[in-house]
């Protein structure tokens, strides 16, 4: 799980295994597996940041390995 905070200020907690991909437009926009979209405060890079720390955190990506 992340942390992220709609646009509204308000944070809320994500299921980082639910992420499709996100794009900068130029606010970030969440795709999620199930197609539905979420705009969050945090850039593209700080959510693909806490995105590998969770996967990290999980071991399923080795702790050498770096975002984008």
């Amino acid at each position: 799980m992340i942390q992220l905070t709609k646009l509204s200020g308000e944070p809320f907690v994500l299921n980082a295994e639910l992420i499709k991909y996100v794009e900068a437009l130029p606010d970030t926009f969440v795709t999620l597996t199930s197609g539905d979209h979420i705009v969050v405060k945090e850039s593209l890079e700080e959510v693909v940041h806490r995105t590998v720390e969770y996967h990290q955190h999980k071991q399923l990506i080795p702790a050498g390995a770096r975002a984008v």
